[in-house]
């Protein structure tokens, strides 16, 4: 059952993962928290902030300090945004309302995923309003039918999204070991209900020799001219969450997308990739100041928002961490989660020397 309130003993975003785990089926778990085969990069995401170190100034003028900055034309209260988590019913019966909720609450920038359990005009008419909301985009998998995701499209439109995340990296799912081991399957009533109406993609004979998975699943994968038709049928910015190599950063940049998110799925998808700290300053080397370069993948406090900002990225996102607290306590937990860390981030910045996020650069960081 879920709580209504936060337990006393949570201080921090990893006080919320233990509270979760007690409140979740082991299969709902393996989902939520597990990744891809052995687990290496899920677990080289948080070591790798952990293992970048902090060169604070000291005696500097701190007074009139913030997080704000600018993104899309958007002013930020400050600089990280819910990544898109699928299915958020399953930990929680209020699902993504709550997150939403806890979203606006906290000034922070939500991204819904095409995979939610609720309807995307549902939140995005909860949160319209409040003149001091985050960001709301919609995170898409364009689908094997391109007419059913211009329908998708135009829902986000007309709804208020202001941002279209186009998710590249995961043409097929990777292999999951913990799911299957514990036989996840999506909970009976919950489904991802914008995706309702979507009708199977044809199955296709397989010639001898011929691959199930390269000549029938991925026969309609997504390349980069969707991403060139998409932009041509849609007037909201385009942003590529998934993006690890600088060659495609580049190819993404002339094609003139809105934003890059470097990204590994959270190592959901392919395992041995590098995290996405050690990514993160080739793809913003690649594309420099000219394109927004967000990050997510292992972030759990305020220092590693810090430390992103430092390596250039504009913001960062969060995506487990808020789930947690979403199991623990509804709404209510995830407005805390993101207040704690938004308060981790002002001290960090405070404790290095860094008044706003323009005093934020490189030399944050001890070589």
């Amino acid at each position: 059952m879920n709580a209504s309130a936060i337990p006393g003993d949570v201080v921090a975003l990893c006080d919320y993962e233990r509270h979760a785990r007690e409140r979740l089926t082991e299969a709902a778990w393996a989902y939520l928290n597990g990744g891809a085969a052995n687990e290496h990069t899920l677990r080289a995401n948080q070591t790798a902030w952990s293992t970048l170190r902090l060169y604070p100034r000291v005696l500097r003028a701190l007074a009139g300090g913030h997080t704000r900055t600018e993104l899309l034309g958007r002013t930020l209260a400050w600089p990280v945004l819910l990544a898109p988590v699928a299915y958020q019913k399953m930990v929680h019966p209020d699902g993504e309302l709550a997150t939403a909720y806890a979203a606006a609450a906290q000034q922070t920038g939500l991204i819904l995923s095409t995979q939610a359990s609720m309807p995307l005009e549902q939140i995005a008419q909860a949160i319209h309003d409040d003149p001091d909301r985050g960001p709301l985009w919609l995170q898409l998998y364009i689908q094997h039918d391109r007419g059913f995701t211009l329908e998708l499209v135009r829902r986000a439109e007309a709804a208020g999204y202001e941002a279209l995340v186009v998710t590249v990296d995961a043409p097929t799912s990777g292999a999951r070991d913990r799911e299957r081991r514990t036989h996840f399957r999506v909970p009976d009533g919950i489904h991802a209900v914008n995706l309702a109406g979507l009708q199977p993609a044809p199955a296709r004979a397989l010639q001898p020799g011929g691959s199930a998975l390269f000549d029938d699943v991925l026969h309609d994968a997504p390349t980069w001219d969707d991403i060139a038709w998409l932009q041509a049928h849609t007037r909201l910015p385009v942003i590529l969450k998934g993006v690890l190599h600088p060659a495609d950063a580049r190819q993404a940049q002339s094609l003139q997308v809105g934003a890059l998110i470097v990204s590994n799925h959270g190592g959901r998808t392919l395992d041995t990739v590098p995290a996405t700290a050690q990514v993160l300053p080739r793809i913003v080397d690649a594309v420099g100041s000219d394109l927004p370069v967000l990050v997510d993948g292992g972030i759990r406090r305020g220092t590693d928002v810090l430390k992103a900002l430092a390596l250039g990225a504009r913001a960062a996102l969060i995506g487990r961490p808020y789930v947690h607290a979403l199991a623990t306590a509804g709404a209510l937990g995830v407005a805390h989660a993101v207040r704690l860390l938004r308060d981790e981030l002002e001290i960090a910045m405070a404790l290095s020397g860094c008044a706003t996020l323009a005093d934020i650069g490189p030399d944050v960081l001890f070589d």
